[in-house]
């Protein structure tokens, strides 16, 4: 099942409300009994849902102790478990309300517990009722989240438990129902006990729930329910692990939700994450990925995974506390030149645009590392070609202009060989260079752009592009010739007319 972290997912495509609304076996509303809700489905039904969900042992009153297919440990290498007392009572008083108060639209002596394949087709229904603000607001106001809890709590189907966290991942998409998911006592330790499954349904639907809760005004509970190691470790391993893309994608979005996170959330999930080496797991998988960008190898599924893991590493970079531990990793930066020097960057534009931005914040705070690609003309290539995709992103084209200072003004210092190299170079994107001075003429418009310090690294490799063609001019006819046989041919006409528009926006 697709699902996508940033909105409600669902069983079905169509609306669940058409297909309900001209049912006729739906139980009717309780006699008497009005239900404050606007929605094309019957309260009633919601209700009659729920309650078919709920355990058959609950339903009796038993008691099952909770199991998972690999218990996890916690710092002192005891069991982890679930205090559940709390939770089989207020599920048991749920089961009693239900009988005794509105939930009473059957027999009280029928048996409302259902077998697996009939739970997964009520489950996949409330899934989708989920995503409605209004249906998910009306559910946790009638125990679903009691009666998902203790479902989790007994299940022994991977299929219930998946659809069951996908229903709880829907509710979390609504302010009102996240913060009751909040206060349903357990059910959060419940929801991160699934993360030592071996299911990848189950897996990619937990990673969904957590990365929805993170940017929300609940992560603070949340962080401090995450923050044991055993936990953080089995997120570690599952992302270092899976071969499963989908679950690969949804356990790093999880892990740039925490780098992107409040401060707080930050303070307490970082420190133990560096620890574990998660800058060191972000390079690995950038290697990967990386590689298998090969012709032979190359899939349009992987390139997202691709751009979230830049992203957690670029966020990782603007922490204070971490900066350093990312711009002293040459095999990153190495791993980011190679990526800008790719030669088809169409389907990955993304992620080169952010590599850009990602190799700027490194030089900022390593400037040794420009004299190491400074002679390297196909990483001056690439970078060039990065404008096109950041052209409705100021910061990214900011970046890259000040990648480019920071190496004209080594390559003016060049031999005449290395200088005709990359003369060659920038007159093959001389128009691309144009059109982006065309678009800084619009950004420069902007009051709050021209007082801007970003123009100064725009202003500083102009400059150095002046200076390395007005260097070239000077050289001896016969060395242009000889050097342009070599196979860097360079049209003077070309080098004209880029320093006639350099010129111009410099003196701007």
């Amino acid at each position: 099942m697709s699902i996508p972290s940033e909105s409600p997912s669902g069983h079905n495509e169509e609306a669940p409300e058409q297909e309900f609304q001209s049912s006729t076996h739906h139980p009717p509303a309780p006699s008497g009994e009005l239900f404050d809700i606007t929605t094309t489905v019957d309260p009633a039904y919601i209700i009659s849902l729920i309650r078919k969900l709920l355990p058959e042992n609950v339903k009796h009153g038993e008691r099952s102790k909770i199991t998972t297919s690999s218990p996890p440990e916690n710092e002192e290498g005891q069991s982890w478990s679930i205090d559940e007392s709390e939770n089989m009572k207020n599920v048991e008083t749920f089961v009693k309300q239900s009988v005794d108060d509105k939930f009473y639209c059957q027999n009280e002596c029928e048996d409302v517990a259902v077998g697996e394949e009939t739970w997964e087709e009520f489950g996949c229904i409330l899934w989708d009722l989920a995503a409605s603000k209004t249906h998910a607001e009306f559910m946790v106001e009638n125990f679903a989240l009691e009666v998902l809890l203790a479902t989790l709590m007994v299940s022994k189907s991977a299929r219930i438990t998946e659809i069951n966290l996908g229903i709880i991942g829907n509710l979390a998409c609504h302010d009102v129902s996240r913060k009751k998911i909040t206060t349903t006592d357990g059910l959060i330790g419940a929801v991160l006990q699934q993360l030592f499954l071996d299911d990848t349904a189950c897996l990619c639907e937990a990673c969904r729930l957590i990365t929805l809760f993170l940017p929300s005004n609940e992560s603070g509970f949340l962080a401090e329910a995450l923050q044991p190691e055993h936990i953080l470790c089995r997120i570690l391993w599952i992302v270092e692990n899976t071969l499963n893309i989908q679950l690969l994608e949804k356990s790093i979005n999880l892990l740039l939700a925490i780098a992107e996170s409040k401060q707080d959330v930050v303070a307490i999930l970082l420190p133990p994450l560096i620890k574990l080496d998660l800058p060191r797991s972000l390079v690995d998988l950038l290697s990967v990925e990386i590689s298998k960008l090969t012709p032979e190898e190359r899939s349009p599924e992987r390139y997202s995974i691709l751009d979230s893991i830049l992203q957690t590493v670029e966020a990782l970079s603007v922490i204070d506390d971490y900066s350093q531990e990312i711009c002293s990793n040459k095999e990153l930066f190495q791993l980011l030149v190679q990526l800008i020097k790719h030669p088809d960057k169409a389907e990955f534009a993304n992620s080169c645009v952010t590599a850009s931005v990602l190799t700027a914040n490194i030089l900022t705070d390593a400037t040794d590392l420009a004299l190491e690609i400074s002679q390297d003309t196909p990483f001056l290539q690439g970078l060039l070609g990065v404008f096109p995709f950041a052209s409705d992103d100021i910061e990214a084209r900011s970046a890259i202009w000040s990648i480019l200072a920071r190496l004209l003004v080594r390559i003016q210092k060049t031999d005449p060989s290395k200088l005709h190299q990359h003369v060659s170079v920038l007159t093959s994107k001389s128009e691309v260079v144009e059109d982006e001075l065309l678009i800084c003429n619009v950004d420069d418009s902007s009051e709050d752009h021209r007082s801007s310090t970003k123009l100064t690294a725009r202003t500083f490799a102009l400059n150095g592009i002046v200076e390395i063609l007005s260097r070239w001019r000077t050289l001896d006819d016969h060395m242009k010739g000889a050097l342009s046989m070599e196979g860097c041919y360079v049209n003077e006409g070309d080098v004209d007319k880029m320093l006639h528009y350099c010129c111009k926006y410099t003196n701007k």
